[in-house]
């Protein structure tokens, strides 16, 4: 045992896992900013009105219930073998990136449009009835009292997600769990291996669940303290 700890602990070793851990962190922001910012827009079309929007409701639609029914790794598979088509040599990292912002902006639509219809409906309709812009009403009135709900929300998928992206090891992506895959290939200890993997997992996902939770009780501690004034 002693032996194997020393061989796996490593500078190399640790150094190659830290990359790992790097590159799970990488993946996790690009979902957790471009799944917001896609999500807000499929949400907001969503919501939209009149029949002239209507295809552009259901493609959203459409978008949002597949992506969200459809495993992750299915959906890794269909972007690889899709860009495949298009570009042979495309780097596996952006197969990876452009599978995590469909998935996370699916996920974060849901999130979204939950925290726009927490918003009263009297305060839409009263802005309605002043011929205020869609596009003002969300930003000025749904959208500062919506975040309150959207961000424990969204941090809290999050949290899901870091594990998700395991799963980009299976085709050929270099993050962790593929980094400790390797190292097993290398001859090192497959238990110890997977449980310091585990361990780094464990330490990217406590901070964030921590936060989320904290983050949750300070805005629902402030909408406490708006509504009672």
């Amino acid at each position: 045992m002693a032996e194997d700890l020393a061989n796996l602990f490593t500078a190399g070793n640790m150094k190659f896992l830290l990359r790992g851990v790097e590159m799970t962190l990488l993946l996790t922001l690009i979902g957790g900013v471009t799944g917001l910012i896609g999500g807000f827009v499929l949400a907001y079309a969503r919501s939209s009105k009149g029949r002239l929007l209507a295809p552009v409701r259901w493609c959203a639609t459409v978008f949002v219930e597949f992506f969200r029914r459809i495993p992750f790794l299915v959906t890794l598979f269909l972007v690889l073998y899709t860009v495949q088509m298009v570009l042979p040599r495309a780097p596996l990292f952006w197969v990876a990136v452009i599978s995590i912002c469909l998935l996370c902006s699916a996920y974060m639509a849901e999130i979204v449009r939950a925290g726009m219809e927490s918003v009263p409906t009297p305060q839409i309709e009263t802005a309605e009835v002043m011929n205020m812009p869609r596009w003002r009403i969300t930003w000025m009135i749904v959208l500062p009292q919506a975040w309150k709900v959207i961000l424990p929300s969204a941090v809290s998928y999050m949290v899901m997600f870091v594990k998700d992206t395991a799963l980009a090891s299976q085709a050929g992506v270099f993050e962790l769990m593929f980094a400790g895959k390797a190292l097993v290939n290398r001859g090192l200890d497959p238990l110890l291996v997977f449980a310091t993997v585990l361990l780094a997992y464990f330490a990217i996902s406590w901070p964030l669940a921590r936060f989320g939770r904290w983050l949750e009780a300070r805005l629902a501690d402030r909408r406490l303290e708006g509504g009672v004034r």
